[in-house]
């Protein structure tokens, strides 16, 4: 049925059941495929606009944590820089890179984790089932050193929106900290793979399932939950990175006291002012069921002793239903890590009306604004807007959009408030096309990198718009609770994703490329001025940093939608590394084996992806390159 054509209140409460029955079929599809392996044709990525010849930004002066040639973390460092010191592979030589040594992962899922190096061994997390492996980089072709099984349940599966992927895991102190999709957190000894503590952190009953990369600060394991399209209550916990004892929860909804909101949380915005926000903000106990979970990335400032943390899409996406703000979904939290306390909060999008979250990466770096150095966060947010926020305070200094944006036309930077355009909203029993960004935002989950040489954000991101139609939620525990028919398609240009340099002091694009899947990988900027990335068929990049020119691709078996990573080998030289593995919720039309014909499939994002099936084929592997 065609979205046009629901018109009477029987016939939306048939089609959410039917949107039920659909989504619980995508997931069985993720089980039941299997992988068949052949060469397609690539789509080129092509550069497209350099905004600006011999661009010069202004000279970085923050400073970055020291590099010891490792990878101990998705983000690299706490700042979320995904920065490497390494300089062996540069723009001169890179054109020379080669195979070093692959991996199969054996899996046919979405492969979105980042490679973790630390003494001498790299560690991976799969998609479901999550299986660890050990890889001892000392010995040729870097056999597995150990491999730890979780055994995670089946039924996690089908609490699992978007794929059941797995964004990685983190090394600390001579242990591996990892979350399963049917919610533990467990350390494993990183030597020998045995596992020192497992602790369930949520309810695979109640719709949470764990799908992004676990934070070490200090003394304890920081992580969020995943399940905004199945009416969860968000939450981020901290646990004791000893003995995996739960030391302190924080709550996205709910009265302050859950939420840890208490006399040192001083919002920058009156907005965000004011007693039990997380209730009054809601209909009556609509925040139980309200959302904002937290499975995107954190970043921490040791001097200011702030982690920083978003929170995601209320539910469910019928807006209509849930009247008010949303307190404290779609936006960004500055907590204590060592109590969880809320020191301070920001609203990217108040009152979601488009799926658009709050969890996207969070790059701190020191800027130079309007004469004066600040202490800032640099966020690409999925409402299409480039947020330069003050991290002591959250005060926004900037916010200019970084991809096509015509559901809101800016920022207020004296209120703070998004300015939402009316005739974009979507409505109940109707259609509201050509609403730009889509649901995945002019970025979802995939994470950009900073180089301080160039002064540039590498942004990996999407150029799609979206037909919607919002419809009848009911709500049931552990099911789908969405409420809404979503159709989405390229953006202006007919392409569907682009990668940006952006300047984050003067507030634009300095050179963007453009190809016609979206960029659903992350990038890794270096010191030899590369930067690398992936595309959905398949191509692994490696791109100059001021200019955009291309240095050198290689065809992978599936498509990129891994996270790349730089490190130095025990024989000193640079090595990249990156999951090659089509899935996610961009490529759940192959790792899924959905109908192309159906364009309204995986929320509306089969319609934007209808031609992924001929550029690639699933089937996880590691890849890492060299120089000869």
């Amino acid at each position: 049925m065609s979205l046009e054509t629901a018109e009477r209140s029987g016939e939306f409460r048939r089609r959410e059941r039917t949107q039920r029955t659909l989504l619980f079929l995508f997931t069985a599809a993720l089980l039941i495929f299997a992988c068949s392996c052949s060469a397609h044709p690539s789509k080129q990525t092509e550069q497209y606009a350099a905004h600006e010849q011999n661009y010069q930004t202004p000279k970085y002066t923050g400073r970055l944590e020291a590099d010891d040639g490792q990878w101990i973390r998705p983000a690299k460092d706490l700042a979320s820089t995904r920065y490497s010191t390494l300089d062996e592979i540069n723009t001169q030589n890179a054109k020379n890179l080669t195979v070093a040594f692959t991996f199969s992962l054996g899996t046919n899922r979405g492969a979105e984790a980042a490679p973790i190096v630390a003494n001498n061994t790299m560690y991976i997390v799969t998609p479901f089932p999550n299986v660890v492996y050990a890889l001892d980089l000392t010995k040729p072709g870097a056999p597995v050193k150990w491999s730890f099984d979780p055994h995670p349940s089946p039924a996690s599966q089908g609490v699992a929106c978007c794929d059941v992927v797995n964004r990685g895991g983190v090394f600390s102190d001579g242990k591996f900290y990892f979350n399963t999709l049917d919610d533990f957190t467990i350390g494993l000894d990183a030597n020998t793979g045995k596992q020192v503590w497992r602790t369930q952190v949520g309810d695979i009953q109640k719709g949470e399932s764990m799908t992004m990369a676990p934070l070490v600060v200090k003394n304890k394991v920081i992580v969020g939950v995943s399940g905004g399209e199945f009416g969860v209550r968000g939450w981020v916990k901290a646990l004791d990175k000893e003995t995996g004892k739960i030391v302190w929860a924080a709550y996205s909804t709910g009265p302050d006291r859950e939420v840890l909101i208490g006399p040192r949380f001083h919002p920058f915005y009156k907005q965000d002012q004011g007693k039990d926000l997380g209730v009054s903000s809601w209909p009556p106990d609509a925040w139980k069921i309200g959302g904002g979970g937290m499975w995107g990335w954190m970043s921490y400032d040791p001097e200011l002793n702030l982690l920083f943390h978003g929170t995601a899409n209320p539910g469910p996406w019928n807006a209509d239903e849930r009247p008010g703000d949303n307190k404290w979904t779609a936006g960004i939290f500055a907590r204590d890590p060592d109590t969880g306390e809320a020191i301070w909060f920001y609203q990217y999008s108040p009152h979601d009306l488009y799926d658009y979250d709050g969890i996207n990466e969070n790059v701190l770096l020191d800027l130079p604004i309007n004469g004066q150095t600040r202490k800032v966060i640099v966020h690409p947010d999925r409402n299409g807007y480039m947020y330069v926020l003050d991290r002591k305070t959250g005060q926004v200094l900037s916010a200019n959009p970084y991809g096509y944006v015509n559901t809101s036309s800016g920022v207020d930077l004296n209120t703070g408030e998004l300015k939402y355009v009316a005739e974009k909203k979507p409505g109940f029993g109707s259609v509201t096309r050509n609403i730009c960004p889509t649901a995945p935002g002019a970025k979802d989950w995939q994470p950009s990198a900073f180089s301080p040489r160039t002064g540039l954000l590498y942004v990996p991101h999407n150029n799609l718009c979206m037909d919607e139609e919002d419809i009848e939620p009911n709500y049931i525990q552990g099911t789908p609770y969405v409420g809404a028919n979503v159709k989405m398609y390229p953006g202006p240009g007919g392409n569907g994703g682009v990668f940006t340099a952006w300047d984050p002091v003067n507030g634009k694009a300095v050179w963007e490329l453009k190809d016609h899947f979206p960029f659903w990988s992350g990038a890794l900027a270096t010191a030899g001025d590369v930067v690398f990335f992936g595309t959905m068929d398949g191509w692994f990049k490696a791109v100059d940093a001021r200019t955009g020119q291309e240095l050198w691709k290689f065809k992978t078996g599936s498509g990129i939608i891994g996270q790349p990573v730089a490190y130095k080998g025990p024989d000193g030289k640079e090595y990249v590394a990156i999951l090659s593995g089509i899935g996610g919720w961009a490529g759940a039309i192959v790792s899924g084996g959905l109908d192309s014909r159906d364009p309204t499939a995986a929320l509306g994002f089969v319609g934007a992806m209808k031609d992924l099936p001929a550029a690639t084929t699933k089937g996880g592997t590691l890849y890492v390159f060299k120089l000869p």
